[in-house]
């Protein structure tokens, strides 16, 4: 389900929100907007999934900026990840190996940046190149 600002919480119906994530997310937050980088910070901090922190975002009608895998959340453009020009085999492997329904989530693409020592962006880059969606974002925003 894609929301837009001011309809976030929709996609969360009945799901209450961690108040130790909202506390940490409110010291974060500049004009409605938390950057993934930020957010990832906030999980690991606080030993909390991804998913809950997204969870909290989306209640409290807070955007997700600055993508790590370069998809969305930037300003003008909504994204910067562009097709690679060269595909390094090992990476096309890592990625073919992981696909599921013909996706690779962005907790795959994480994990192989992580496995390969490529920066996630990377990653997305090589998915760009070849045609395959990166899906679901680990705090579910798509």
């Amino acid at each position: 389900m894609k929301s837009q600002k001011g309809e976030y919480k929709k996609k969360r119906l009945g799901v209450g929100a961690d108040p130790e994530i909202t506390k940490a997310v409110t010291g974060r937050v500049i004009n409605g907007e938390l950057p993934c980088l930020d957010a990832e910070d906030i999980a690991a901090t606080l030993n909390k999934s991804l998913l809950k922190v997204g969870t909290v975002l989306d209640m409290m009608e807070i955007s997700i900026t600055k993508c790590q895998l370069g998809l969305f959340g930037y300003h003008p453009s909504k994204k910067i990840v562009l097709p690679s020009e060269f595909i390094d085999p090992s990476l096309e492997q890592a990625i073919r190996k992981n696909l599921a329904n013909g996706c690779l989530s962005c907790d795959s693409a994480w994990k192989i940046a992580i496995a390969l020592d490529v920066p996630r962006i990377n990653v997305a880059s090589v998915c760009e190149a070849l045609g395959i969606k990166i899906n679901p974002c680990q705090l579910g925003a798509f």
